[in-house]
């Protein structure tokens, strides 16, 4: 294959990384403005819906995604992700209220749905393999950034006359430039098969996406309210549930019986060594980041009193040390050949740095907190990028959408199930926490939001409910994301050695 010159690689590289970074922004972003936000509308019950709405469509649609881009144009696919992603960016920036802001990030999120998949793709078009580790390395450097940058500005917007709303307004100018760099200089030459319309649609596998988005809906749905809206025995959440079953019992049926036509996710791709090890180790990775880049501002801002700013710049430590992990893992990749390695190394790392989070205590000093989290972003940026190294290596051109896409769901399931649960343990153990304190209505701390509640406590037992939220964070939330973190060895050791150079 003939690959453009350097100069037309390194600024569409440019727009892609721009792309990447907006979406994963859109995933931390809120961190520090979901205090103000739930404070303007009242609406601390909705805070997990802000990060699920987008989880939920973008989870959902990855899948189907990389079906598209198998029969469609990568470059105009790409763009109509883009488009979405920046009207959703729009409606939640103008939202009058809190239902229509979740609405605009469902929209996004359908948009980001089809932005990885398709950077990925364009990547792998114009650059050889053995030289694309340190490229990937810089997607994985872009996730690490924007988790950072996120709670930054963020709290910067924050705290400003630009307020919340500009976490989305960012997205419309940086998203405009990506469009038109991809738009005029972006020329693929692909061969797509020679289907009709009729043909490439019937090849969607309409009645699996059919199954598959409310089976996932369902499944987000029950973890979102079970333990925090509803008791988790109550009939609504049961029954979410059970549909979760009998419509992915459904699917996965459906997919046996149409393995050779029309699946999703055809068996031969999902059973792929590497595509079963990485998924796993994309889900552990997925939630062990997103939980923890979640709580840990929320830990600064109530536990440390610092302001949102604050707790973004005080999160650097984990971030810089993700995107040095990412960018030297694959820097190493390119120069051995080999990703493995890197991988046990990330999932050895993660579950100690995850693990010393939980020995935090209202009064841990600097030390500890920024060693900590520097031991936790090391292990996450090893891991990050080297699956989907793997599955460009080891798949058939034709193959690697599917591949990819399935490595992007899992990655995103597992943030989505984890932020979920990570409320959930927290908000429990709060609850737990308040009801041990004489004088002290739980209902009526909560309602006050993440941060707020502080300025409505009688000073006398606020160090109490402190300990009491400390206690919630760290045993709670973390304790589940290590839990997790420790599953990554499975993942890592199950991988091929196969070198990017062969």
């Amino acid at each position: 294959p003939v690959y453009p010159r350097p100069a037309k690689v390194a600024i569409i590289m440019s727009s892609l990384y721009i792309a990447i970074f907006l979406v994963a922004l859109d995933r931390t972003i809120l961190g520090t403005a979901i205090p103000q936000i739930t404070n303007q509308f009242h609406s601390i019950g909705d805070i997990g819906w802000y990060g699920s709405a987008y989880m939920l469509t973008s989870c959902g649609f990855i899948l189907l995604y990389g079906r598209i881009y198998t029969f469609f144009s990568t470059k105009w696919v790409f763009l109509s992700g883009l488009i979405l992603f920046e009207i959703g960016s729009a409606i939640c920036g103008a939202a009058p209220s809190s239902t229509v802001l979740i609405v605009g990030r469902a929209i996004a999120g359908f948009g980001s749905s089809g932005i990885f998949t398709g950077a990925i793709l364009i990547m792998m078009k114009i650059v050889p393999l053995h030289r694309r580790p340190m490229l990937q390395g810089l997607f994985g450097a872009c996730f690490g950034l924007a988790s950072v940058a996120g709670p930054l500005l963020g709290g910067v917007f924050t705290s400003s006359k630009a307020t919340w709303r500009w976490c989305f307004y960012i997205n419309l100018p940086l998203g405009g430039f990506t469009m038109a760099a991809v738009v005029l200089l972006l020329d693929l030459n692909e061969k797509k098969p020679m289907l009709s319309m009729k043909e490439k649609l019937i090849k969607l596998d309409p009645l699996g996406t059919v199954l598959f988005l409310p089976a996932i809906t369902c499944l987000l749905l029950a973890l979102e309210w079970g333990g925090t809206k509803y008791e988790w025995s109550e009939g609504r959440v049961m029954a979410l549930l059970v549909v979760f079953a009998v419509l992915f019992v459904a699917f996965v049926t459906l997919q046996y019986f149409t393995r050779n036509t029309t699946a999703t996710v055809p068996a031969r791709i999902l059973f792929q060594r590497c595509v079963a090890f990485g998924g796993f180790s994309q889900f552990v990775v997925g939630s062990t980041m997103l939980t923890v880049s979640i709580y840990l501002p929320l830990w600064f801002q109530a536990i440390k009193g610092v302001s949102a700013v604050k707790s973004g710049i005080d999160t650097i430590p984990l971030i810089l040390s993700v995107v040095v992990g990412s960018i030297l893992s694959g820097g190493l990749t390119q120069r051995i050949g080999y990703y493995t390695p890197f991988m046990i190394l990330g999932s050895v790392l993660m579950p100690i740095g995850v693990g010393l989070l939980t020995t935090w205590t209202t009064s841990t000093g600097h030390s500890k907190w920024i060693g900590y989290q520097v031991i936790l972003g090391l292990g996450i940026g090893s891991s990050m990028q080297q699956p989907n190294l793997a599955v460009q290596t080891v798949l058939q051109g034709k193959d690697v959408p599917t591949g990819t896409s399935i490595l992007a769901f899992c990655q995103t399931l597992g943030g989505a199930i984890f932020v979920a649960v990570g409320q959930n343990v927290f908000i429990d153990k709060f609850m737990q926490g308040l009801e041990k304190i004489a004088g002290i209505d739980p209902a009526h701390v909560i309602h006050f939001g993440a941060t707020a509640f502080k300025k409505n406590v009688p000073k006398n037992l606020l160090p109490r409910v402190l300990e009491a939220y400390n206690y919630s964070i760290v045993n709670g939330t973390f304790f589940a994301a290590l839990i997790v973190a420790c599953l990554a060895i499975i993942g890592a050791l199950g991988m091929e050695w196969r070198s990017v150079k062969e």
